[in-house]
Order: structure tokens, then sequence, then C-alpha cells
């Protein structure tokens, strides 16, 4: 075998900082170590993978292309090294979960695995749908749980569970126990939504297609309590997924608003990086995941 991994720690560490000294920096290597160690890799296939841009390095086509398959060899050296350290099946995981995913179900799963694997650790990053593609992207989370359509030749886009967005108002809003609203209805009304990366933004954007340019946005946020409370406290009405209301609609302190001509129906995603290696500890993840799907 001609290359070694503290070479390919070298490669993968500089394709994400684009800077050999912050490469070596987090890999507590020398700058001249490292540098070594990526030359040597070059030399010995007889590749250039980054382009040089002054001190700055910015990863190539052929770099892009090997990327993928060195983090999937060094994933697959770390679980061996965990097996071979503390005898476990399932070991640490980072997961990206959008907000509606990460504040309502990924906490609950968090806590089942954690359970069944005492020595693990479960780093959770809550974004939205582009934040958490973004980091797969650059490799710092080893799955994403997103709720926004995604086509990425990079990336394998898996089905989890279904979802639906439910329309709300404030229990005393002049709409409340309307049987059905229809569009005109709709374009009435001021809106609360959520901000422009999010999938919920993206799957109500679509579910209202053709009524875009009359409806009223009046507040674009990024938390989905935030728009829960500004519903509430009546300044419109908003529009959000049924597992971030189940607790408000049983309170009582939001009511649904029934919009059947309209298609708020999508799916939950798996997000994973493609050709990454899928250890017995992602492995278990996704399982967990799925067992959580309400029948």
């Amino acid at each position: 075998m001609k290359y070694t991994l503290r070479q390919l720690e070298v490669f993968l560490a500089t394709a994400h900082y684009q800077n050999l000294t912050q490469a070596a920096a987090s890999l507590s290597m020398s700058q001249s170590a490292a540098s070594s160690a990526l030359r040597e890799l070059e030399d010995q296939f007889d590749v250039q993978l980054f382009d040089r841009l002054g001190k700055r390095l910015r990863i190539n086509e052929v770099g892009r292309g090997i990327r993928p398959l060195a983090q999937s060899l060094l994933d697959q050296a770390a679980e061996l090294e965990l097996a071979l350290r503390q005898h476990q099946d399932a070991g640490h995981l980072s997961v990206g979960a959008t907000l509606s995913i990460g504040n309502y179900l990924a906490v609950e799963i968090m806590a089942r695995y954690l359970q069944e694997q005492p020595g693990a650790r479960v780093v959770l990053d809550v974004a939205n749908t582009e934040n958490i593609v973004a980091r797969l992207m650059n490799f710092e989370l080893d799955i994403g749980l997103i709720e926004g359509e995604v086509n990425h030749p990079e990336l394998d886009i898996l089905p989890w569970r279904k979802d639906e967005l439910v329309v709300f108002a404030a229990p005393d809003h002049p709409l409340a126990g309307r049987s059905a609203l229809s569009d005109a209805d709709l374009c009435q009304q001021e809106w609360i939504v959520r901000e422009r990366g999010s999938g919920t933004r993206q799957h109500f954007d679509w579910a209202m297609h053709g009524l875009l340019p009359e409806l009223r946005i009046k507040l674009e946020l990024q938390h989905t309590e935030a728009i829960k409370r500004a519903v509430e406290a009546g300044l419109g009405v908003g529009c959000l997924s049924a597992v971030t209301l189940v607790d408000a609609f049983r309170r009582g302190s939001l009511v649904p608003l029934p919009v059947p001509q309209r298609d708020f129906h999508r799916w939950f995603y798996f997000a994973i990086p493609r050709n990454k290696f899928q250890g017995p500890g992602l492995q278990r993840w996704m399982a967990l995941c799925r067992q959580a799907v309400p029948t």
C-alpha cells in the first residue's frame, strides 16, 4: 500500500480548511510535516489534488473525486479502532437535524440510542436543511435528518417517514372553527412562516403554488416556537409540521385550519454522504429512527 492513513488525514483536513497551516494545526502537526505528507501522497500517484492560489489550496476535480472514498476509509479505520479499544458494536455519531425534527423527534431517538450504548456519544446539530446539507458535504456530519427535498450527486437521500404541514391560528382568530379555507381566504391572511432555506418553507412554497405572489408574508422566522408564539399572540396565521403542533393543539392554544385543496403532505429523509462507510452505530441510529415512526 503506497499511502498512509496519516496522508489521508492531511488530505481531508486540507480539503476542509483550504489552508495547510489550519489543517496541520487541526491534526497537531507542524506545517512542514503536513506539507510533506500531502506532497508525498501526490507524488506517489503522480496527481495534483489541489489548485494552489497563493497560500490557499482549493480542492480540484481529482481531489473531489477521491475525497468521499478517503473519508469512508478513515471512517472504517475509526470504527475498527473503537471496536478494538472499547469492544462495543456502536459508537460516536455526529447527527444533523432540521429544526422540526431536531426539536421534536431526534432528542427522543438520541436518548434511546445512548441507553443502548452507554459508552457512546452523539453530537446533535440542529439547523435548517440548507445548513445541514452544507455540513454533510464538508464531511462534518455522519448523517442528516432533513425535511427538504434535496437532489445532490454526492448525497444519498433515503425516505424516512411521512409528514404533513398544517395551517393554524389562535383559537380566537376569525377563521377558527371554519370547516375549510378557500384560496381567497389564504390570500387575505397575514402569514408568519419559516425562513428561506428551510425544508418547511420549501414545501410551504410548493403547496401554495399559484398563490405566492398574492400571499401576505408578514414575518419570516428561523425558530418554530417563535412562529407559534407569534400566532398565539394574534399576529397572523402560520404553517408548520404537524409534529411541532401536537401539544399546542392538545392545550387549545392553537387550532388547525383545514385547507383541503392544497397538498401539504411530504417526507422526512435521511441524508448521507455517498460512499460513506455505514458502521454499526449509524445503522443502529437509522433503525431507531424507523422504529419511532408512528403506526
